[in-house]
Parts: C-alpha cells; structure tokens; sequence
C-alpha cells in the first residue's frame, strides 16, 4: 500500500449503493480504477455480515495494494487484519475516548480515521491522534441526507491548520471537484459518483485524471 500520505482517491464499497452487486466484485472494479483507499461502509448490515463482506474484500485490496477501510467496527478491522478503521464522533469521542492509543491495541496496527464537520473538531482529533480526518460534508449529499453542509469554508481551514493526511468528502463529484480542490484539498471521497456510475473502474479513472 502506498503511504497514506500519497493517497488521493478514497472511495467505498456502500451496500446502500451495491444494487445487487456482489461486495468484492465492485471492490476490484475500484481497485482496477486507481483507487487508493477502499471503505467498506455498510451500516445497516449486522457485524457478522460486515465482516463477511470484509473478508472477500480484503484478498481484493491486497492484490491491488490498496488499503482496506472498516467504517465503525474496529473489533472487525483488527480481527481481519485491515488497515484501516474509520470512526464518527459519535463512535468515538461519545463513546468515551480520548486519544487513539486508547483504541489501538499492540498486536494490531489499525490505522484511525476519524470524520470531522468543524474545526473545532478536527482540532480535536488531531490532538487524540488520528492517523486522518474526513473533511465534511462539503455539500448536501444523499448518502448522510441530514447532515449539514459544511462549505468550502471548511476545506480552506483544514489546508492552512491539518497536521495529518485529510480527505474531503460529502457531495463531490465531476462537476463539485474543480472548486474543491481550489480551495486547497488533494485528497477526496466519492462514494455515490462512482458508485452510481455505468462503469465504476472508469468512473474512477476520470477522477484520478482530475487529481493529477
């Protein structure tokens, strides 16, 4: 896997948006798309389906040199060997963390993402150590239909004040990308602009071009 520092374009295997497809057949379309970082973001499947899925998942990013993201289970990233673990604030902070060094264990080198929507926020997480933040969401998005936006505004303070590898995330697409990026970010999720998309490899290749 490359260095999470090199790592640009974050997308997600979403059963609210497989269609019927098989986990770890969209998962190799991602791969095969340039993707750097693949979540597996299920949340109203049980954690015995979860870590199903992760398992057929997981050979996937290994081949390809991808790192595989857990969304909220960290039990399952550990007990699998996924890289990654990616944690709300409510699944954090509320649950009653302080720093990630609370939720590592040494015997697993789960890396913690943690999602941000302010800079209070992020401030905070990065003081608790988390190894990236998500950034959002940048616009209104149908996969967190509640959640408010937090503008460009957001993404300007994270380039000037995040000390750790971040990824903008929540309504960018095609169309969204060029501004995100003006306003300083480098790295992106895409969960629904690929996922939606006729062909998911090329979908990915398209923003790969556009981060470059």
């Amino acid at each position: 896997m490359k260095p999470l520092a090199d790592c640009q374009l974050y997308t997600f295997v979403d059963t609210a948006y497989l269609h019927g497809r098989a986990p770890e057949l969209v998962a190799q379309q991602l791969c095969d798309g340039g993707s750097d970082l693949i979540q597996l973001r299920a949340k109203h499947s049980s954690p015995a389906d979860i870590r199903r899925m992760a398992e057929k998942i997981l050979p996937v990013t290994r081949r390809a040199n991808v790192g595989l993201v857990i969304n909220d289970h960290l039990e399952i990233a550990r007990e699998i060997g996924a890289e990654f673990c990616h944690l709300g604030q409510e699944d954090f902070f509320d649950a009653g963390h302080r720093h990630c060094s609370e939720v590592r264990s040494q015997d697993s080198e789960v890396w913690i993402g943690l999602s941000t929507h302010a800079p209070d926020q992020a401030r905070r997480a990065l003081a608790a150590g988390a190894d990236y933040l998500a950034i959002g969401p940048i616009y209104a998005t149908g996969t967190k239909p509640t959640a408010k936006p937090v503008t460009l505004e957001y993404v300007r303070w994270a380039a000037a004040h995040a000390t750790v590898p971040w990824f903008a995330i929540g309504g960018v697409n095609l169309q969204t990308l060029d501004e995100v990026l003006a306003a300083g970010a480098n790295r992106i999720c895409v969960v629904s602009a690929i996922l939606n998309a006729p062909d998911i490899a090329k979908a990915c290749r398209e923003f790969r071009q556009r981060l470059k």
